[in-house]
């Protein structure tokens, strides 16, 4: 395409190891080359963090950015944990439901089990699902932060859901029905 303006060419053997060449169009009609890394690095100076507006280029603005992607794994962590234990307070109606299994000597047992549900239309599901939409958005923006292959960054990913999970989870309420006779 010869006849747009700006079009750059680039040897492959010319960029860092980490990096691949993705074409972008330009509102002004043209193709811009941008280099992407596509190996883990370790590096403060010109890291796009999710917008291009977010650009990192100082030691400072990166030990601002690991803080802010900690926190925000952390928060992803302490999200996912506040969502069950909602989930349990809302659960509203139990109904039992009995089922035959074979028991000793080919006799037939009824087991019974509870199942638990709430109702579609209630608050508790509404807070729900705008809990469960912020929770994906939070989980892909971890995900695009990770993929910048930035060192850095995907450590305070990992570091952060790690805290958030220690922090948040050892709450969590293990439920041990003693009828039950499945093992």
């Amino acid at each position: 395409h010869s006849h747009h303006m700006g079009i750059y060419h680039m040897d492959n053997s010319t960029m860092p190891p980490h990096h691949h060449m993705t074409t972008s169009h330009s509102h002004g009609g043209g193709d811009m080359m941008m280099m992407m890394p596509m190996t883990f690095y370790f590096d403060f100076k010109n890291v796009e963090l999710l917008f291009s507006s977010l650009v990192i280029n100082t030691p400072g603005e990166m030990a601002g950015a690991f803080v802010a992607v900690f926190l925000l794994a952390m928060f992803y962590e302490g999200l996912k944990i506040a969502r069950e234990g909602l989930l349990r307070k809302s659960q509203v109606s139990i109904r039992y439901n009995s089922m035959p299994v074979p028991g000793p000597n080919g006799t037939i047992l009824m087991e019974t089990h509870k199942t638990v549900g709430q109702q579609m239309l209630s608050f508790p599901h509404l807070l729900q699902t705008v809990l469960h939409i912020i929770q994906v958005v939070i989980s892909y923006f971890l995900m695009l932060i990770f993929m910048t292959y930035n060192g850095y960054l995907c450590i305070a990913v990992a570091a952060g859901a790690g805290t958030g999970y220690f922090l948040f989870s050892w709450k969590k309420a293990v439920v041990v029905d003693i009828t039950e006779h499945c093992h």
